[in-house]
C-alpha cells in the first residue's frame, strides 16, 4: 500500500477532527483524559481511516475488524474517532458522561455503538483479544484484531500471559498497539516499573515487532502497514511513543501526570490553540 502525500494530509485531518472531538467532549463534563486522547489520536486516525475494515451503518457487521480499547480510560479517545469514523452520532457530543449517554466516561461495550469491550481492569484486553483472534481463526474469518493498550498494562502478568499465547497460536490477524506516553495512575510508568526494553521483550515472546514516533503520521502509516501486509504467522505488535496533549501546545508543556488538569477558562483555549496549530478557521470548522 503506497503512501502518497494526500493519504498523509487526510489522515491529519481525521487525527484534528478526532482531537477536536476530544477536546469538545472535555468541555461538557470540565475532565476527562483528554491528555491522552490528544496524544493517541494520530495512532486512531490511521487505524481507523487506513486498514480497519467496518461499516458505520452495522457496527456489529460479522465481517468487521474488531478495535479493543483495553485501556477503559481512554473511552474519550475512540469515542472521538467513532465519531469521526461515523460510528457514533455527532450529536452526541453534548451528552458525553451524563445520565442515559451511550459515552458513558470509561468504555462499555453495552453501551456504545463501535465498543468492543468493557475495559478499564487494565491487563485485561489482550487476553480477550487472543480469544477473538483465535476464534476468527477457526471461523475462517479474514477479519483483524486490533487491540490498543498502554505501557502501565505491561506491569500486569496476565499481558504478558497474553502475548506467550498469541505467539504460540501463531495469531497473524492480531494487531497490539502500545501506547508510550510513561504516564499511568501512580507515577511515571517507568518508575513504578520500568518496562524497557519494550521491543526487545515483544520480540522475545514471538512478535513481529515496530516502534515508532505516535505522533508522526509518515512513520505510522509505514509501521502499520508493515504490520498488516506481514506474511509472517506471527502476531504484530506496533508501540508508540506518544505526547500526552499533542497539538495544544499549552498542554503539551504542562506537567505530565496520569490526569492533565484543565481548567474551566481553558478549553476554549485548547480549541483556539488546536485549530492554530492545523491552520483551521472558523468556516472551516462548520464544512
Amino acid at each position: 500500500m503506497g503512501v502518497e502525500q494526500n493519504d498523509i494530509e487526510q489522515l491529519r485531518q481525521h487525527a484534528y477532527r478526532i482531537r477536536r472531538n476530544a477536546l469538545l467532549m472535555g468541555e461538557v463534563q470540565g475532565q476527562g483524559y483528554v491528555g491522552q486522547a490528544l496524544g493517541v489520536s494520530d495512532v486512531l486516525a490511521v487505524a481507523y481511516f487506513r486498514h480497519l475494515n467496518f461499516k458505520p451503518s452495522d457496527p456489529e457487521w460479522e465481517g468487521r475488524d474488531r478495535f479493543l480499547l483495553s485501556i477503559g480510560h481512554y473511552a474519550i479517545a475512540l469515542y472521538a474517532a467513532l465519531v469521526e469514523a461515523g460510528i457514533v452520532d455527532e450529536q452526541e457530543i453534548d451528552n458525553y458522561g451524563s445520565d442515559d449517554s451511550i459515552l458513558p466516561m470509561s468504555g462499555m461495550a453495552a453501551y456504545t455503538p463501535g465498543m468492543e469491550i468493557t475495559g478499564g481492569s487494565l491487563g485485561h484486553g489482550l487476553g480477550i483479544g487472543v480469544g477473538m483472534a483465535l476464534g476468527l481463526k477457526r471461523k475462517q474469518s479474514a477479519s483483524r484484531i486490533y487491540n490498543l493498550l498502554s505501557d502501565g498494562e505491561l506491569n500486569e502478568g496476565a499481558t504478558w500471559e497474553a502475548a506467550a499465547s498469541a505467539a504460540h497460536w501463531k495469531l497473524d490477524n492480531l494487531v497490539a498497539i502500545v501506547d508510550v506516553n510513561d504516564q499511568q495512575a501512580d507515577d511515571k510508568s517507568s518508575t513504578v516499573l520500568n518496562y524497557e526494553p519494550i521491543a526487545d521483550k515483544w520480540q522475545a515472546f514471538g512478535w513481529e515487532t515496530w516502534r515508532v514516533d505516535g505522533n508522526n503520521l509518515e512513520a505510522l502509516v509505514e509501521a502499520f502497514d508493515a504490520a498488516v501486509n506481514s506474511t509472517s504467522d506471527k502476531p504484530r505488535v506496533v508501540i508508540c511513543n506518544t505526547l500526552m496533549g499533542c497539538g495544544v501546545p499549552f498542554l503539551e508543556e504542562r506537567d505530565k501526570t496520569h490526569f492533565i488538569r484543565v481548567d474551566e477558562n481553558e478549553w476554549s483555549l485548547a480549541l483556539q490553540q488546536l485549530d492554530e496549530v492545523y491552520g483551521v478557521t472558523g468556516q472551516e470548522q462548520k464544512a
